[in-house]
Protein backbone atom coordinates (compact mmCIF):
# COMPACT_ATOMS: atom_id res chain seq x y z
CA UNK A 1 0.00 0.00 0.00
CA UNK A 2 1.39 3.39 -1.01
CA UNK A 3 2.05 5.77 1.86
CA UNK A 4 0.59 9.26 1.90
CA UNK A 5 2.54 12.50 1.67
CA UNK A 6 2.43 12.92 5.44
CA UNK A 7 3.06 9.34 6.48
CA UNK A 8 4.17 9.18 10.13
CA UNK A 9 4.12 12.97 10.56
CA UNK A 10 2.80 14.37 13.82
CA UNK A 11 1.20 17.76 13.29
CA UNK A 12 -0.44 20.40 15.46
CA UNK A 13 -3.07 22.64 13.89
CA UNK A 14 -3.85 25.82 15.81
CA UNK A 15 -7.36 26.73 14.76
CA UNK A 16 -8.00 23.18 13.60
CA UNK A 17 -11.56 22.58 14.74
CA UNK A 18 -13.45 24.59 12.08
CA UNK A 19 -13.08 25.90 8.54
CA UNK A 20 -9.73 25.57 6.81
CA UNK A 21 -8.09 24.02 9.86
CA UNK A 22 -10.63 21.22 10.14
CA UNK A 23 -10.48 20.51 6.41
CA UNK A 24 -6.70 20.30 6.65
CA UNK A 25 -6.88 17.94 9.62
CA UNK A 26 -9.02 15.50 7.67
CA UNK A 27 -6.67 15.66 4.69
CA UNK A 28 -3.55 15.28 6.83
CA UNK A 29 -4.93 12.14 8.47
CA UNK A 30 -5.89 10.76 5.06
CA UNK A 31 -2.29 11.39 3.98
CA UNK A 32 -0.92 9.37 6.90
CA UNK A 33 -0.41 11.97 9.64
CA UNK A 34 -1.53 12.05 13.24
CA UNK A 35 -2.92 15.42 14.29
CA UNK A 36 -3.70 17.49 17.34
CA UNK A 37 -6.27 20.18 16.58
CA UNK A 38 -6.61 23.14 18.92
CA UNK A 39 -9.85 25.11 19.11
CA UNK A 40 -11.45 27.69 21.36
CA UNK A 41 -14.42 25.81 22.77
CA UNK A 42 -15.40 22.33 23.88
CA UNK A 43 -18.25 22.00 21.39
CA UNK A 44 -16.04 22.61 18.35
CA UNK A 45 -13.39 20.27 19.75
CA UNK A 46 -15.88 17.45 20.24
CA UNK A 47 -17.28 17.96 16.73
CA UNK A 48 -13.79 17.99 15.24
CA UNK A 49 -12.83 14.74 16.93
CA UNK A 50 -15.91 13.06 15.52
CA UNK A 51 -15.31 14.50 12.05
CA UNK A 52 -11.60 13.64 11.84
CA UNK A 53 -11.77 10.25 13.48
CA UNK A 54 -8.69 8.09 13.92
CA UNK A 55 -5.22 9.43 14.71
CA UNK A 56 -6.54 12.72 16.05
CA UNK A 57 -6.76 14.50 19.38
CA UNK A 58 -8.66 17.73 20.01
CA UNK A 59 -7.25 20.26 22.46
CA UNK A 60 -9.41 23.07 23.81
CA UNK A 61 -7.62 26.40 24.27
CA UNK A 62 -7.55 30.03 23.20
CA UNK A 63 -4.78 30.65 20.64
CA UNK A 64 -4.05 34.07 22.17
CA UNK A 65 -3.18 32.46 25.53
CA UNK A 66 0.57 31.86 25.98
CA UNK A 67 0.14 28.25 27.16
CA UNK A 68 -2.21 26.95 24.46
CA UNK A 69 0.30 26.09 21.74
CA UNK A 70 2.82 24.82 24.28
CA UNK A 71 0.28 22.39 25.72
CA UNK A 72 -0.99 21.34 22.28
CA UNK A 73 2.55 20.45 21.21
CA UNK A 74 3.13 18.55 24.46
CA UNK A 75 -0.14 16.71 23.84
CA UNK A 76 1.06 15.78 20.36
CA UNK A 77 4.37 14.46 21.65
CA UNK A 78 2.70 12.53 24.46
CA UNK A 79 -0.07 11.05 22.31
CA UNK A 80 1.90 10.25 19.18
CA UNK A 81 5.54 10.14 20.27
CA UNK A 82 6.82 13.23 18.48
CA UNK A 83 6.06 16.60 16.93
CA UNK A 84 7.01 17.36 13.33
CA UNK A 85 5.01 20.34 12.12
CA UNK A 86 2.83 23.29 13.06
CA UNK A 87 0.02 24.66 10.93
CA UNK A 88 -1.26 27.99 12.27
CA UNK A 89 -4.70 28.74 10.88
CA UNK A 90 -6.26 30.58 13.86
CA UNK A 91 -7.30 34.17 13.25
CA UNK A 92 -10.25 36.08 11.91
CA UNK A 93 -11.92 39.33 11.09
CA UNK A 94 -11.78 42.16 13.60
CA UNK A 95 -14.70 43.96 11.98
CA UNK A 96 -17.04 43.41 14.94
CA UNK A 97 -14.31 44.55 17.34
CA UNK A 98 -13.74 47.90 15.64
CA UNK A 99 -11.58 47.15 12.60
CA UNK A 100 -12.35 48.98 9.37
CA UNK A 101 -11.06 51.87 7.24
CA UNK A 102 -8.37 53.82 9.08
CA UNK A 103 -10.53 56.90 9.72
CA UNK A 104 -13.08 54.66 11.49
CA UNK A 105 -10.67 52.20 13.11
CA UNK A 106 -10.79 52.13 16.91
CA UNK A 107 -7.72 51.50 19.04
CA UNK A 108 -9.50 48.54 20.62
CA UNK A 109 -10.26 47.18 17.15
CA UNK A 110 -6.61 47.52 16.19
CA UNK A 111 -5.33 45.82 19.34
CA UNK A 112 -7.88 43.00 19.34
CA UNK A 113 -7.34 42.27 15.64
CA UNK A 114 -3.58 42.08 16.18
CA UNK A 115 -3.99 39.86 19.22
CA UNK A 116 -6.24 37.48 17.31
CA UNK A 117 -4.22 37.31 14.10
CA UNK A 118 -0.61 38.09 14.95
CA UNK A 119 0.03 37.58 18.66
CA UNK A 120 -1.56 34.14 18.53
CA UNK A 121 0.66 33.22 15.58
CA UNK A 122 3.81 34.49 17.30
CA UNK A 123 3.01 32.39 20.35
CA UNK A 124 2.42 29.18 18.39
CA UNK A 125 5.52 29.68 16.26
CA UNK A 126 7.61 30.38 19.34
CA UNK A 127 6.37 27.20 21.02
CA UNK A 128 7.18 25.16 17.90
CA UNK A 129 10.62 26.68 17.43
CA UNK A 130 11.53 26.06 21.07
CA UNK A 131 10.43 22.42 20.82
CA UNK A 132 12.41 21.85 17.62
CA UNK A 133 15.52 23.46 19.10
CA UNK A 134 15.24 21.59 22.40
CA UNK A 135 14.92 18.24 20.63
CA UNK A 136 17.25 19.08 17.73
CA UNK A 137 14.84 17.58 15.23
CA UNK A 138 14.19 20.25 12.64
CA UNK A 139 10.59 20.64 11.53
CA UNK A 140 8.09 22.65 9.53
CA UNK A 141 5.89 25.64 10.27
CA UNK A 142 3.13 26.84 7.96
CA UNK A 143 1.43 30.15 8.69
CA UNK A 144 -1.85 31.43 7.30
CA UNK A 145 -1.82 34.90 5.81
CA UNK A 146 -4.28 36.46 3.35
CA UNK A 147 -4.20 37.93 -0.12
CA UNK A 148 -5.43 41.15 1.51
CA UNK A 149 -2.02 41.59 3.15
CA UNK A 150 -0.52 42.35 -0.27
CA UNK A 151 -3.40 42.89 -2.70
CA UNK A 152 -6.06 45.12 -1.09
CA UNK A 153 -9.64 45.45 -2.24
CA UNK A 154 -10.94 48.81 -0.99
CA UNK A 155 -14.64 48.66 -1.83
CA UNK A 156 -15.66 45.41 -0.16
CA UNK A 157 -12.74 44.43 2.12
CA UNK A 158 -11.55 47.57 3.90
CA UNK A 159 -10.32 46.22 7.24
CA UNK A 160 -6.97 47.91 7.64
CA UNK A 161 -5.87 46.30 10.90
CA UNK A 162 -6.53 42.85 9.43
CA UNK A 163 -4.55 43.73 6.30
CA UNK A 164 -1.66 44.95 8.46
CA UNK A 165 -1.68 41.70 10.44
CA UNK A 166 -1.63 39.52 7.36
CA UNK A 167 1.17 41.53 5.80
CA UNK A 168 3.10 41.18 9.06
CA UNK A 169 2.66 37.40 8.95
CA UNK A 170 4.75 37.39 5.78
CA UNK A 171 7.53 39.54 7.23
CA UNK A 172 7.59 37.60 10.47
CA UNK A 173 7.67 34.22 8.74
CA UNK A 174 10.42 35.18 6.31
CA UNK A 175 12.49 36.53 9.18
CA UNK A 176 12.27 33.36 11.26
CA UNK A 177 12.75 31.23 8.14
CA UNK A 178 16.07 32.98 7.55
CA UNK A 179 17.20 32.73 11.15
CA UNK A 180 16.34 29.08 11.77
CA UNK A 181 17.24 27.58 8.39
CA UNK A 182 20.57 26.50 9.92
CA UNK A 183 18.53 24.39 12.34
CA UNK A 184 16.68 22.69 9.48
CA UNK A 185 13.44 24.42 10.48
CA UNK A 186 11.32 25.42 7.47
CA UNK A 187 8.78 28.26 7.70
CA UNK A 188 6.38 29.09 4.87
CA UNK A 189 3.19 31.04 4.26
CA UNK A 190 -0.12 30.30 2.55
CA UNK A 191 -2.10 33.38 1.50
CA UNK A 192 -5.65 32.56 0.39
CA UNK A 193 -8.30 34.83 -1.07
CA UNK A 194 -11.98 34.58 -0.14
CA UNK A 195 -12.62 31.04 1.12
CA UNK A 196 -15.92 29.59 2.35
CA UNK A 197 -15.45 29.52 6.13
CA UNK A 198 -17.41 30.78 9.13
CA UNK A 199 -15.42 34.03 8.87
CA UNK A 200 -16.50 34.67 5.27
CA UNK A 201 -20.27 34.41 5.80
CA UNK A 202 -20.77 38.19 5.51
CA UNK A 203 -19.17 38.27 2.09
CA UNK A 204 -20.65 34.96 0.89
CA UNK A 205 -24.16 36.22 1.62
CA UNK A 206 -23.69 39.52 -0.21
CA UNK A 207 -24.82 39.44 -3.85
CA UNK A 208 -22.68 42.44 -4.84
CA UNK A 209 -19.54 40.93 -3.33
CA UNK A 210 -20.17 37.58 -4.99
CA UNK A 211 -20.62 39.31 -8.32
CA UNK A 212 -17.25 41.00 -7.78
CA UNK A 213 -15.62 37.73 -6.73
CA UNK A 214 -16.69 36.11 -9.97
CA UNK A 215 -14.32 38.47 -11.81
CA UNK A 216 -11.69 38.87 -9.07
CA UNK A 217 -11.27 35.09 -8.58
CA UNK A 218 -11.94 33.96 -12.17
CA UNK A 219 -10.44 30.47 -11.94
CA UNK A 220 -12.78 27.48 -12.10
CA UNK A 221 -15.79 29.47 -13.24
CA UNK A 222 -15.24 32.41 -10.89
CA UNK A 223 -16.17 31.17 -7.45
CA UNK A 224 -15.50 31.48 -3.76
CA UNK A 225 -12.72 29.16 -2.68
CA UNK A 226 -13.29 26.03 -0.63
CA UNK A 227 -11.15 24.91 2.34
CA UNK A 228 -10.11 21.87 0.32
CA UNK A 229 -8.43 24.18 -2.20
CA UNK A 230 -5.80 24.99 0.46
CA UNK A 231 -5.10 21.49 1.74
CA UNK A 232 -2.77 20.27 -1.00
CA UNK A 233 -0.33 23.13 -0.52
CA UNK A 234 -0.42 22.69 3.26
CA UNK A 235 0.44 19.02 2.78
CA UNK A 236 3.38 19.94 0.57
CA UNK A 237 4.80 22.47 3.03
CA UNK A 238 4.50 20.05 5.96
CA UNK A 239 5.87 17.08 4.07
CA UNK A 240 9.42 16.03 3.19
CA UNK A 241 8.68 17.01 -0.40
CA UNK A 242 9.37 20.62 0.68
CA UNK A 243 12.61 19.79 2.50
CA UNK A 244 14.49 22.42 0.41
CA UNK A 245 11.80 25.12 0.59
CA UNK A 246 11.59 27.86 3.20
CA UNK A 247 10.60 31.51 3.48
CA UNK A 248 8.08 31.26 0.66
CA UNK A 249 4.63 32.82 0.26
CA UNK A 250 2.16 31.10 -2.06
CA UNK A 251 -1.18 32.67 -2.98
CA UNK A 252 -4.08 30.26 -3.31
CA UNK A 253 -6.46 32.86 -4.60
CA UNK A 254 -8.34 31.79 -7.72
CA UNK A 255 -6.54 34.52 -9.65
CA UNK A 256 -7.22 37.40 -7.21
CA UNK A 257 -3.64 38.68 -7.27
CA UNK A 258 -3.51 38.83 -11.06
CA UNK A 259 -7.06 39.99 -11.80
CA UNK A 260 -8.59 43.46 -11.72
CA UNK A 261 -12.10 42.47 -10.66
CA UNK A 262 -15.10 44.34 -11.99
CA UNK A 263 -17.37 46.57 -9.91
CA UNK A 264 -20.85 47.71 -10.87
CA UNK A 265 -21.13 51.45 -11.47
CA UNK A 266 -23.35 51.93 -8.43
CA UNK A 267 -20.75 50.27 -6.19
CA UNK A 268 -18.02 52.57 -7.50
CA UNK A 269 -20.25 55.59 -7.03
CA UNK A 270 -21.01 54.66 -3.41
CA UNK A 271 -17.32 54.07 -2.72
CA UNK A 272 -16.38 57.47 -4.12
CA UNK A 273 -19.16 59.07 -2.10
CA UNK A 274 -17.97 57.41 1.12
CA UNK A 275 -14.49 58.82 0.65
CA UNK A 276 -15.68 62.44 0.76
Amino acid sequence: MEKGWLADKKIVIIGGTTGMGLSAAKTFVAEGAAVVVAGRNEQSCEAATAAIGKRSVAFCGDATHPDTAIKAIEECANAFGSFDGLYHVAGGSGRKMGDGPLHELSLEGWNKTFELNLTSLMLSNQAAIRWFLQHNTGGAIVNMSSVLGTYPSPVHFATHAYAACKSAVTGFTKSIAAYYAKNNIRCNVIAPSLIATPMSQRAAGNEAIMSFIKTKQPLDGGRIGQPEDIDGLACYFLSDHSRFTTGQVVYVDGGWSVSEGQLHNDQTTRYESDRH
